[in-house]
């Protein structure tokens, strides 16, 4: 299948996250000023956008939000926006066992004005050893899966020559006896807790889990030498920011401690050519009736 690069440019994004900080603070039209608003898996609009905003160019979804997205497909696919999907090599596999990749491919005939993208498989080890190097922690031996929040970070500072960053909160924020209880998504008021939900992720020793905490120590470095701003909570990153593991933050001395590679300037960026796009591919033969790709996605839903 015939892949093609993700050529775009942005001078101001909005990266929104899907945080329960961002509720009743009214930020959604300062969101909506930038060039471009960036947001991740199924976090919705409709309902919220004195908050959030209700603009969306470009949206970054993780394999296992697929279904969600598909079920809230009237309000977010739709052909204005950049679609990013990322998942492991097991469902993202091109020789017709990659169910999440065969989904998207389907997904593409039905609605060919989706604007559909992948993250190569190079590319996605690319993510794994960048992660490596900012940390010094291996994600495989240490049962650490990446969040949609990394890779959504890291395809922003390519696009985008400025980020705000909007319901991130510092690193040490969930630490803090005094720290403000907020829903873990905004959008879902009465789901687990924020800080309960980074810390159970952070300290976990079994299974694969996301390392929230280690991850915005990362993004606070990084902060420190480009141009990211962090909003609803407002903060600027400390003077001196260390790297983490995924129990504690690592300090200067201690001999898990890497400096970020970004902050001694041998910066990673994501490459446009390793973010490839799902190929129009017209094998169904005859052209499909409204109702009938509304009845096919209903099962993909599933």
């Amino acid at each position: 299948m015939v892949t093609q690069p993700l050529r775009m440019h942005c001078k101001t994004c909005s990266l929104v996250t899907s945080s329960g900080q961002l509720t009743g603070h009214r930020r959604g039209g300062e969101i909506d000023q930038s060039d471009c608003v960036i947001r991740m898996n199924d976090a919705p609009t409709k309902g919220f956008q004195q908050d959030v905003g209700q603009r969306t160019d470009v949206r970054v979804v993780a394999h296992s939000s697929l279904q969600r997205v598909l079920q809230s497909r009237q309000q977010l696919l739709n052909g204005s926006q950049v679609l990013i999907f990322w998942g492991p090599s097991s469902c993202m596999r091109r020789d017709g066992r990659g169910q999440i990749y065969n989904t998207l491919r389907l997904m593409n005939q039905l609605l060919p004005k989706l604007r559909l993208f992948v993250i190569s498989r190079i590319k996605m080890l690319k993510f794994d050893e960048s992660f490596k190097e900012e940390t010094g922690i291996d994600r495989k031996t240490s049962n650490s899966w990446l969040s949609t929040g990394w890779f959504t970070m890291a395809i922003a500072l390519e696009l985008c020559d400025m980020i705000n960053l909007y319901g991130m909160v510092p690193p040490d924020f969930c630490r803090s006896s005094s720290h403000l209880t907020v829903p873990y998504h905004y959008y879902e008021p009465w789901g687990p807790d924020e800080c309960s939900m980074y810390l159970s992720h952070e300290r976990s020793r079994h299974g694969s889990h996301h390392r929230f905490i280690t991850e915005k120590m990362v993004f606070s470095n990084w902060a420190r030498t480009l141009n990211i701003h962090f909003y609803q909570p407002d903060w600027e990153p400390a003077a001196t920011m260390t790297g983490g593991n995924s129990s504690a933050p690592a300090r200067s001395g201690d001999p898990r401690y890497r400096p970020s590679q970004r902050a001694s300037g041998n910066l990673w960026t994501v490459s446009r050519e390793q973010i490839s796009s799902l190929a129009t591919v017209n094998v169904l033969g005859s052209r499909r009736t409204e109702q009938a790709v509304n009845r096919t996605l209903r099962h993909l839903a599933e």
